[in-house]
């Protein structure tokens, strides 16, 4: 029980590993481009695109948004296109200390480690390391990877426009391209972009200091 605390107090202060996801594609011969960076050094742009398109009330709960799970119930239970109502914070438990495959054993150690990450690390860090290990294209892990490989740039020149097609392709980014998206993935940039700007120009990124 001590190695997930003495994880979760490390990765506070120290970029994570390679993830298991990483090193699952990484032998299925995806290869691994994996750079950190500080959220200094990324643009905000980035940052504002992915809270609104993955997580808009990130600032406002403690690690499960309960509002978008219950809408995201009721969404299947009608029948409808199977939406999913996991936070950023769940993510970043999910990428850095678990596996990539669901089952209801990974479901509560991701519940657990998303409490653990929300009481030792700040939002901002929570935030920054979901940014360096989320994947953008196949073996493309973090916003600076994924400015040099969608858009040959370093991650801190983001425009607008290139930082919400990178939050575009998040949900299936081993099938979606951004540098040259299609229909689907043109329409979710806009929609990405309209609700950056609400995030940005509502202060809804506060609590990371944007």
């Amino acid at each position: 029980m001590l190695l997930p605390v003495l994880s979760v107090i490390a990765n506070r202060f120290v970029p994570p590993p390679a993830t298991l996801l990483m090193a699952q594609q990484a032998l299925a011969g995806k290869g691994l481009d994996y750079r950190w960076r500080g959220l200094n050094d990324i643009s905000p742009n980035l940052a504002y695109a992915v809270i609104a398109s993955e997580d808009a009330r990130f600032c406002a709960h403690d690690g499960f948004d309960f509002e978008a799970i219950e809408k995201a119930l009721d969404a299947n239970r009608s029948g409808k296109r199977m939406r999913g109502g996991s936070t950023i914070s769940q993510q970043t438990a999910k990428n850095v200390y678990l596996w990539p495959h669901r089952d209801w054993v990974r479901k509560g150690l991701e519940a657990g480690f998303t409490v653990m990450n929300e009481t030792v690390w700040p939002k901002r860090r929570i935030l920054e390391v979901y940014l360096n290990v989320a994947e953008f294209a196949p073996g493309v892990y973090g916003a600076e990877a994924a400015a040099h490989h969608w858009f040959d740039k370093s991650a801190r020149d983001l425009t607008p426009l290139e930082s919400a097609r990178l939050a575009a392709i998040l949900p299936s980014p081993r099938r979606s391209n951004a540098a040259s998206p299609g229909p689907y993935v043109r329409g979710r940039t806009r929609s990405v972009q309209a609700a950056a700007r609400v995030v940005r120009n509502e202060g809804l990124a506060g609590c990371i200091g944007l």
